[in-house]
């Protein structure tokens, strides 16, 4: 069975998804998630992490969506 990509992160996090957008109040946000959770932010960064291999505060490359 295939691993569902995990959307929240991606799609409705509204810190994520700001920060990576470049809203500097987004970015404050999970810059101090990102120091309370670790280097791959909450569960749902840790999902995207694992899935894509990039942290949350970074884009996914091209070849990497699926």
């Amino acid at each position: 069975m295939t691993e569902k990509a995990p959307v929240f992160c991606e799609k409705y996090c509204i810190v994520c998804r700001g920060a990576r957008a470049g809203n500097p109040i987004c970015k404050a946000i999970q810059n101090l998630e990102l120091k309370i959770f670790g280097k791959e932010g909450c569960i749902w960064g840790k999902a995207r992490t694992r899935y894509y291999g990039v942290t949350p505060d970074e884009e996914i490359p091209p070849e990497k969506k699926k």
